[in-house]
Protein backbone atom coordinates (compact mmCIF):
# COMPACT_ATOMS: atom_id res chain seq x y z
CA UNK A 1 0.00 0.00 0.00
CA UNK A 2 1.77 3.35 -1.30
CA UNK A 3 0.85 6.39 1.23
CA UNK A 4 -2.51 6.37 2.22
CA UNK A 5 -1.92 8.93 4.41
CA UNK A 6 -3.57 11.61 6.57
CA UNK A 7 -3.40 14.97 4.63
CA UNK A 8 -2.66 13.63 1.42
CA UNK A 9 -6.08 11.84 1.26
CA UNK A 10 -7.95 15.34 2.68
CA UNK A 11 -7.73 16.41 -0.92
CA UNK A 12 -9.01 13.62 -2.67
CA UNK A 13 -12.79 13.00 -3.85
CA UNK A 14 -14.29 11.72 -0.87
CA UNK A 15 -15.66 8.98 -3.78
CA UNK A 16 -12.62 7.49 -4.92
CA UNK A 17 -11.15 7.56 -1.19
CA UNK A 18 -14.47 5.46 -0.15
CA UNK A 19 -13.52 3.14 -3.12
CA UNK A 20 -9.59 3.22 -1.85
CA UNK A 21 -11.04 2.26 1.66
CA UNK A 22 -13.54 -0.74 0.64
CA UNK A 23 -10.87 -2.27 -1.86
CA UNK A 24 -7.97 -2.05 0.91
CA UNK A 25 -10.45 -3.66 3.43
CA UNK A 26 -10.67 -6.37 1.68
CA UNK A 27 -7.33 -7.05 1.06
CA UNK A 28 -6.45 -6.76 3.90
CA UNK A 29 -8.94 -9.03 5.05
CA UNK A 30 -7.76 -11.45 2.33
CA UNK A 31 -3.85 -10.65 4.07
CA UNK A 32 -5.23 -11.59 7.22
CA UNK A 33 -6.99 -14.53 6.33
CA UNK A 34 -4.86 -16.32 3.40
CA UNK A 35 -2.30 -14.87 4.99
CA UNK A 36 -0.49 -12.66 2.51
CA UNK A 37 2.93 -10.06 3.33
CA UNK A 38 1.41 -6.92 3.49
CA UNK A 39 4.23 -3.27 3.06
CA UNK A 40 2.83 -0.01 3.76
CA UNK A 41 4.48 3.29 2.37
CA UNK A 42 4.82 6.25 3.77
CA UNK A 43 5.42 9.58 1.79
CA UNK A 44 7.70 11.71 4.00
CA UNK A 45 5.11 11.26 7.00
CA UNK A 46 6.43 14.48 8.41
CA UNK A 47 4.98 16.51 5.85
CA UNK A 48 2.04 14.72 5.06
CA UNK A 49 1.21 12.43 8.25
CA UNK A 50 0.89 9.40 9.00
CA UNK A 51 -1.42 6.61 7.04
CA UNK A 52 -4.76 7.10 7.79
CA UNK A 53 -5.86 6.05 11.21
CA UNK A 54 -8.35 3.22 10.40
CA UNK A 55 -5.85 1.42 7.88
CA UNK A 56 -3.24 1.89 10.19
CA UNK A 57 -4.89 0.16 12.75
CA UNK A 58 -5.43 -3.07 10.75
CA UNK A 59 -2.29 -2.67 9.21
CA UNK A 60 -0.56 -3.12 12.72
CA UNK A 61 -2.87 -5.96 13.37
CA UNK A 62 -1.23 -8.03 10.60
CA UNK A 63 2.37 -6.97 11.42
CA UNK A 64 2.56 -5.07 8.15
CA UNK A 65 5.67 -3.36 7.50
CA UNK A 66 6.14 0.23 7.77
CA UNK A 67 8.65 1.94 4.87
CA UNK A 68 9.19 5.54 5.38
CA UNK A 69 10.30 7.16 1.43
CA UNK A 70 10.96 10.38 0.11
CA UNK A 71 11.71 8.54 -2.75
CA UNK A 72 7.99 8.62 -4.94
CA UNK A 73 8.48 5.03 -6.13
CA UNK A 74 8.75 2.45 -3.10
CA UNK A 75 11.68 0.95 -4.53
CA UNK A 76 13.59 3.82 -3.72
CA UNK A 77 12.71 3.25 0.06
CA UNK A 78 15.65 2.11 2.44
CA UNK A 79 14.79 -1.43 3.37
CA UNK A 80 11.68 -1.75 1.02
CA UNK A 81 13.89 -4.63 -1.31
CA UNK A 82 14.80 -6.10 1.29
CA UNK A 83 11.29 -6.71 2.59
CA UNK A 84 10.00 -8.61 -0.20
CA UNK A 85 10.91 -12.34 -0.02
CA UNK A 86 13.17 -14.03 -2.72
CA UNK A 87 10.09 -16.15 -3.56
CA UNK A 88 7.45 -14.06 -4.23
CA UNK A 89 6.88 -13.82 -7.95
CA UNK A 90 3.56 -11.01 -7.57
CA UNK A 91 2.57 -7.67 -5.81
CA UNK A 92 -0.50 -6.08 -5.83
CA UNK A 93 -0.02 -2.34 -5.41
CA UNK A 94 -2.91 0.01 -4.55
CA UNK A 95 -2.42 3.84 -2.80
CA UNK A 96 -1.83 7.01 -4.16
CA UNK A 97 -1.14 9.05 -6.07
CA UNK A 98 -1.76 6.83 -9.06
CA UNK A 99 0.24 9.06 -11.56
CA UNK A 100 3.13 9.39 -9.51
CA UNK A 101 4.20 7.12 -6.80
CA UNK A 102 2.01 4.32 -7.68
CA UNK A 103 2.82 4.23 -11.01
CA UNK A 104 6.52 4.53 -10.36
CA UNK A 105 6.37 2.05 -7.84
CA UNK A 106 4.42 -0.41 -10.28
CA UNK A 107 6.89 0.16 -13.23
CA UNK A 108 10.17 -0.49 -10.95
CA UNK A 109 8.79 -3.39 -9.53
CA UNK A 110 7.82 -4.62 -13.11
CA UNK A 111 11.53 -4.01 -14.14
CA UNK A 112 12.78 -6.14 -10.83
CA UNK A 113 11.16 -9.15 -12.84
CA UNK A 114 7.88 -8.87 -10.78
CA UNK A 115 4.03 -9.54 -11.67
CA UNK A 116 1.74 -6.60 -10.60
CA UNK A 117 -1.68 -6.23 -10.33
CA UNK A 118 -3.26 -2.89 -9.57
CA UNK A 119 -7.21 -2.73 -9.00
CA UNK A 120 -8.62 -0.08 -9.83
CA UNK A 121 -10.61 0.48 -7.11
CA UNK A 122 -7.67 0.72 -4.92
CA UNK A 123 -6.06 3.51 -6.58
CA UNK A 124 -6.63 7.25 -6.73
CA UNK A 125 -5.03 10.74 -8.08
CA UNK A 126 -6.57 14.31 -7.02
CA UNK A 127 -7.81 14.87 -10.41
CA UNK A 128 -9.41 11.49 -12.75
CA UNK A 129 -8.00 12.64 -15.42
CA UNK A 130 -4.36 12.25 -13.23
CA UNK A 131 -5.51 8.46 -12.22
CA UNK A 132 -6.63 7.59 -15.58
CA UNK A 133 -2.98 8.46 -16.80
CA UNK A 134 -1.39 6.83 -13.67
CA UNK A 135 -3.60 3.82 -14.67
CA UNK A 136 -2.55 3.83 -18.40
CA UNK A 137 1.27 4.14 -17.67
CA UNK A 138 0.80 1.27 -15.04
CA UNK A 139 -0.87 -0.86 -18.12
CA UNK A 140 1.99 -0.01 -20.64
CA UNK A 141 4.39 -0.79 -18.07
CA UNK A 142 2.87 -3.96 -17.79
CA UNK A 143 0.93 -4.25 -15.09
CA UNK A 144 -2.69 -6.02 -14.90
CA UNK A 145 -5.56 -3.92 -13.97
CA UNK A 146 -7.92 -5.38 -11.81
CA UNK A 147 -10.39 -4.73 -8.87
CA UNK A 148 -10.04 -6.19 -5.24
CA UNK A 149 -12.73 -8.71 -5.72
CA UNK A 150 -11.27 -10.10 -8.43
CA UNK A 151 -8.12 -10.34 -6.74
CA UNK A 152 -9.49 -11.96 -3.48
CA UNK A 153 -11.79 -14.55 -5.63
CA UNK A 154 -8.80 -15.61 -7.91
CA UNK A 155 -7.16 -16.55 -4.82
CA UNK A 156 -9.12 -18.37 -3.46
CA UNK A 157 -10.19 -20.67 -6.57
CA UNK A 158 -13.28 -22.03 -5.32
CA UNK A 159 -16.16 -21.11 -2.67
CA UNK A 160 -14.99 -24.20 -0.80
CA UNK A 161 -12.03 -22.47 0.15
CA UNK A 162 -11.96 -21.92 4.16
CA UNK A 163 -11.56 -18.33 4.02
CA UNK A 164 -14.83 -17.73 1.35
CA UNK A 165 -17.29 -16.94 3.91
CA UNK A 166 -15.37 -14.37 5.43
CA UNK A 167 -13.79 -12.87 2.56
CA UNK A 168 -17.31 -12.31 1.20
CA UNK A 169 -18.58 -10.62 3.90
CA UNK A 170 -16.31 -7.85 3.27
CA UNK A 171 -17.05 -7.47 -0.27
CA UNK A 172 -20.58 -6.42 0.16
Amino acid sequence: MVDVQEKLSAVMSEERMADLNRCAHILLGAARELPLRVIFTEHYPKGLGPTNAALRRDLEGLGALRVEKTSFSACGASGFGDALPPDLDALIVIGMETHVCVFQTVRDLIERGFAVHVPIDGVVSRRDDHRQVGLDLCTRAGATLTTAETLVFDLLEHAGHPAFKALSRAMR
